[in-house]
């Protein structure tokens, strides 16, 4: 018997041959967890200028004093209006609208609640010649001052940020429409199997589901890559060799198949890609998805999953999606929480991806399995919370024993 492989000899075999993509550029509205390919920095500063925080007055405040200072009204600023060209005088006061720029002359604003005018008196009521400011004003009270937030040509954003929805909003602030970013990696999926039907096709004896490929589309873009999905192979040479070459048409940079990779198992999938490209047939110290194909066909990168389900996400997640997120330039960080197993548990001494349901139970998290740890149970990662990971040689194990949980949703 071949001896396993380690999962992290096999992934660092794999990311080896992986590097960051070429960047392009994205609209905004589209950059979404995308990774910035380089800075960002900005040509103007955020504001451009000082503007009020307040729908309210702005004066001087060396001029309020008291619990009640009578200002005369000289000038009405909404938002959006340009900066005002005369500067407040003393004794002297501009209505003003939040956002819109801080006249000359004023260095605070007070807002309406806390004058004569009351806090509806907003740019649609008339304007009055007086206003009574109530109470104390504060250099600097409800102004954003100019660069507040960005100074003109600093970086605001570096390479490899991830984008949220807080940087899209800051590259629309420093004006940037065509955004510089990773490319995306084009991920072809093909499940090859003569017993496989469509989910749209009738179920005739004998047939199973094709679940493989979209579990996989949907996997490929949870980690930001373009999923490109391929009718299913059936076991024919001449279909497989057809839809390996439909694969590599659309110029991937990944070629992601499942099944016809057990080690024994006469498969057309081994023949035709022997033809293609180098891929050896792994035997990986892992449960479930011991079997997996890695190699290159004529030079993209091959994987090669397991058919069973399960097997078939547990490997993507731990082999493919660290590929995919090096290729889009976006860090690994996986999360993963501490928990204690809530029931005996045993392994075979592989590493294994035991599938749990979290529960906190005071200051510590329990983790007890989702049933039957078949590799073709799917509602077992429906169910799942995440993947408790048990270490190579450890065949028993009690309850209360520590362990790491890959967590496969949120636990809020």
């Amino acid at each position: 018997m071949s001896t396993l492989l380690s999962v992290d000899e096999a992934t660092e075999r794999i990311l080896a041959d992986f590097m960051r993509l070429p960047a392009e550029r994205a609209l905004l509205i589209e950059s979404l967890g995308r990774v910035l390919a380089e800075d960002v920095r900005a040509e103007t500063a955020i504001p451009p200028f000082a503007n009020s925080s307040m729908d309210g007055y702005a004066v001087r405040a060396a001029d309020i004093g008291g619990e009640n200072t009578l200002l005369r009204v000289v000038l009405d600023i909404p938002a959006g209006s340009p900066p005002a060209t005369r500067a407040l005088d003393v004794g002297e006061a501009a209505r003003i609208m939040t956002g819109a720029p801080i006249p000359p002359g004023a260095d605070a604003v007070v807002p309406m609640e806390k004058t004569s005018q009351g806090w509806n008196a907003g740019e649609n009521a008339p304007l009055a010649d007086t206003v009574v400011v109530k109470g104390s004003v504060s250099v600097g009270d409800s102004v954003r001052a100019a660069g507040e937030d960005i100074s003109a040509g600093e970086i605001a954003l570096t390479a490899g940020t991830l984008i949220r929805p807080a940087e899209m909003g800051i590259l629309s602030a420093l004006g940037v429409a065509l955004v510089p970013v990773v490319r995306r990696p084009r991920v072809v999926i093909l499940s090859t199997g003569d017993e496989l039907a469509d989910a749209g096709d009738a179920l005739e004896p004998g047939k199973i589901r094709d679940v493989n490929s979209y579990t996989l589309v949907g996997l490929v873009t949870t980690y930001g890559g373009i999923p490109i999905r391929l009718p299913i192979a059936r076991d024919t040479v001449e279909d497989v060799r057809r839809r390996f070459s439909e694969a590599l048409d659309a110029e991937p940079d990944i070629v992601l198949s499942s099944a016809g990779v057990s080690v024994g198992t006469f498969d057309v999938v081994k023949l035709v890609l022997s033809e293609l490209g180098d891929v050896g047939f792994w035997r990986v110290n892992l449960r479930p998805g011991k079997p997996l194909a890695y190699g290159h066909l004529k030079g993209v990168p091959f994987f090669g999953l397991p058919g069973n389900p399960v097997s078939a996400m547990v490997t993507f997640d731990v082999f493919v999606r660290p590929a995919l997120l090096k290729l889009s330039g976006r860090p690994d960080a996986l999360p993963t929480v501490n928990a204690v197993t809530g029931e005996p548990m045993q392994s075979d001494g592989r590493r294994s991806y035991v599938r749990v349901i979290l529960k906190r139970e005071g200051d510590r998290l329990v983790a007890t399995t989702t049933g039957t740890q078949s590799s073709g149970a799917l509602m077992s990662m429906v169910r799942a919370d995440g993947l408790m990971i048990i270490p190579e040689t450890v065949t028993e194990i009690p309850v209360g024993t520590l362990f790491p949980v890959r967590l496969l949703r949120s636990l809020e």
